[in-house]
């Protein structure tokens, strides 16, 4: 008897777990999900490109996969990411709410916050707040210009030497965004905030990893000692660092004079408490908008100056061909100013196809459809999650005429002339594109044509270059290098 019960508990348990994992009626079709795991362990999350691409050849552009318990349709090609991020993209805008970005925004802040009202008014005031302090002006080409000033003096520390270029890029664009969003720089040698800009560059890792993955599928996760309890302790010693700067300026900062984005974030709060509403703009929201652009504004730019320094020692004949590019503008000038850049076409091209080659945020930030929605004959029921492939774009073989080679002539047209290539999304697009994507572009153009204007890149053997394969995250980084810097004359 007791058998004859454990049995029929198991069948029933058994038919539970495929009742879960059951892709409903008009659902995309996809490889068939274990009990409990779904496709997880089909998926190597160290790198789920290769197993992406694989099932797109099986069940099409559009398919499912399950995360534990979650389905998540994958989207790629430039037919179905152009209507789910652009010619549909309000339908699509919304984020899909996890474990993960529950502990770290709890659905707050500007990137994975809900589609809704207070993500409205605080993308529109932060646009409005970065544009008052420079963006798009020339008051912040001089903000780059005096911070390529300190990276080249910094680099020039290290000429004729090997030299892993990785922490000065990455502190000195991460410069940029703390000038205008906390009002102040961090010196190169300064090893709290180096610590922190490692902290960053390891979550972006980890919550992409198999163990980040079972959390989000399996909330009991959250008390075993595994490899993501460091992703939270890390979250927590940045977020440290972060609530210091707010103390401070609530201490020093004097109302309607506002010295940065926390200045004007403190008088928006003052200013809607004032006019007794519901105000989205409260201490919560501000902490996260803070780590958004914080995290944001300094790990996608710098890994793409990474890798353009990378392929730059790779291919010399480029690194030297964009150098006459830039020279000839330059003339008797200390640098070029970023108009100079329509003129320009190989540089662009180079900076362009860095981005494409290097495939820097594979795979966007992950989408939810607002409400049931139609896609390619497939019904995607409210809220689920949108996996945005962009890889698949930029690696396409009928867009791209070789695809796994770095070729700056993919985006210039027979004249030589900058041409704008459709399959190309660095920055995805659409209601939810990056809210940065002008400010990544105008520091990639300066800090790159201010670092060959002073030095020449060299690789440290030229019979054992370095690896380039990627190392997957939010971000792709490539593993990290050294190089031989020569100074020119």
């Amino acid at each position: 008897m007791e058998l004859s019960t454990a049995i029929l508990l198991g069948l029933i348990l058994l038919a539970y777990l495929w009742w879960k994992t059951s892709r409903p009626k008009g659902f995309p079709p996809g490889p068939v999900p274990l009990p409990v795991f779904g496709n997880m362990l089909q998926i190597d999350f160290t790198n789920p490109l290769p197993a992406l691409k694989k099932f797109s050849k099986v069940y099409g552009p559009v398919y499912s996969i399950y995360l534990g318990f979650t389905p998540a349709v994958v989207v790629r090609g430039l037919k179905d990411l152009k209507e789910v991020l652009v010619t549909r993209g309000v339908e699509f805008a919304d984020r899909p709410q996890n474990r993960i970005s529950e502990v770290i925004s709890g659905r707050k802040g500007l990137v994975v916050a809900p589609y809704g009202r207070s993500w409205k008014e605080h993308r529109r005031f932060t646009l409005s707040t970065l544009r008052n302090f420079g963006l798009g002006k020339k008051s912040m080409e001089e903000r780059i210009y005096e911070e390529s000033a300190h990276l080249i003096e910094e680099l020039k520390k290290n000429k004729n030497s090997l030299y892993d270029p990785h922490y000065v890029l990455e502190n000195a664009v991460s410069n940029i965004i703390c000038s205008i969003v906390f009002g102040r720089r961090y010196d190169y040698d300064d090893s709290t905030f180096q610590d922190i800009l490692n902290l960053v560059c390891e979550h972006m890792k980890l919550a992409t990893q198999f163990w980040a993955q079972l959390y989000n599928a399996f909330g009991f996760v959250r008390h075993l000692p595994l490899p993501h309890q460091k992703m939270f302790r890390n979250v927590e010693i940045v977020f440290g660092f972060l609530r210091k700067v707010v103390e401070e300026h609530k201490r020093t900062r004097v109302p309607e004079q506002p010295r940065d984005y926390i200045d004007c974030y403190l008088d928006e709060m003052n200013k809607e408490q004032r006019d007794d509403n519901k105000s989205t703009f409260e201490e919560e929201n501000l902490f996260t908008c803070l780590v958004d652009l914080f995290v944001a504004g300094t790990e996608t730019t710098s890994s793409s100056l990474d890798w353009s320094l990378l392929y730059m020692m790779l291919y010399p004949d480029i690194q030297e061909k964009c150098r006459e590019e830039i020279d000839k503008i330059r003339g008797e000038r200390d640098h070029v100013d970023y108009e100079d850049r329509v003129n320009m076409p190989y540089t662009q091209a180079v900076l362009q196809e860095v981005q494409r080659f290097a495939s820097v945020v594979p795979l966007g930030v992950a989408h939810a459809s607002i409400k049931d929605v139609q896609l390619n004959g497939f019904t995607i029921p409210k809220g689920t999650t949108i996996i945005t492939d962009l890889t698949s774009l930029h690696y396409d073989e009928s867009q791209w005429k070789n695809p796994y080679e770095f070729n700056p002539e993919n985006f210039l047209d027979n004249d030589g002339q900058l041409k704008k290539v459709d399959s190309f999304l660095p920055f995805s697009a659409g209601p939810r594109g990056c809210l940065g994507e002008n400010l990544a572009r105008m520091e990639i153009f300066l800090f790159f044509t201010s670092l060959l204007t002073h030095f020449e890149f060299h690789l440290p053997d030229p019979k054992s270059p370095p690896d380039t394969t990627p190392v997957f995250g939010i971000s792709q980084v490539p593993k990290r290098f050294k190089m031989r810097l020569v100074q020119r004359t």
